[in-house]
């Protein structure tokens, strides 16, 4: 993408009603406004919120806020120059109940308050695979006490990806933690029974892999019991 498509597209998220680019020190000192009151104070209801982190161009959570207009959406990254394409097809469908922030991941704390969401989406998120990245993983064992702070009780997380390596390290900490897995897939394409919402959407991304012919996974859980 030129400078210059970058920089029109990160002029119009500045006057989209449906982007929030809240700067780092607001969300650090804990001044950032919506959190804990993202109901009353953004979307005006009380419906459940479902974020998806890493949201790249959008377009998953554009569908899902499409399929089900009785729940809210928010999508979370930090490029804003991609998640614009989805906050403008909201517009312009005039899709009111999905809204799009540019914020680090490692400050969703900082966003949302405890017990404020119903479901996490995760697609296709670099699977960090050297060691020395770990700290870097949006699934390590730090990023996933987070999710479980901020999900309501039995709330699900939901993780697609193309990487082998993230299914199966996601497994195996799942597996020392009090959660039920309702889900796994190391094919979506190939077995049944896979959840609609994981085969309606193919991103960018995940066109990319397939025409590689690499297999698609997907994992669904819940926590037991929140923190």
């Amino acid at each position: 993408m030129g400078s210059k498509n970058k920089l029109r597209r990160f002029e119009e998220n500045e006057r989209f009603s449906n982007v929030i680019q809240p700067d780092r020190d607001t969300l650090v000192n804990n001044k950032f406004n919506f959190k804990g009151k993202w109901s009353r104070s953004y979307f005006k209801n009380n419906n459940k919120i479902v974020l998806e982190l890493g949201c790249g161009k959008g377009e998953y959570i554009i569908y899902l806020a499409k399929k089900h207009p009785d729940k809210n959406f928010i999508g979370v990254d930090i490029k804003g120059a991609r998640f614009w394409r989805g906050a403008k097809t909201a517009i312009e469908e005039k899709i009111s109940n999905v809204v799009f922030i540019r914020s680090q991941i490692e400050l969703i704390t900082n966003l949302f308050d405890k017990d404020e969401i119903s479901e996490i989406w995760i697609t296709f998120p670099d699977p960090q695979i050297k060691f020395q990245r770990t700290k870097h993983r949006i699934l390590n064992p730090k990023f996933l006490l987070k999710y479980e702070l901020i999900l309501l009780n039995h709330g699900i997380l939901h993780l697609k990806t193309d990487s082998e390596f993230l299914h199966g390290y996601l497994l195996g900490l799942l597996s020392n933690m009090n959660c039920s897995i309702v889900y796994s897939s190391h094919d979506v394409y190939k077995y049944m029974n896979v959840p609609d919402e994981v085969l309606a959407v193919k991103t960018f991304y995940e066109k990319k892999y397939l025409s590689k012919n690499k297999p698609i996974t997907y994992l669904q859980f819940f926590w037991n019991e929140s923190r």
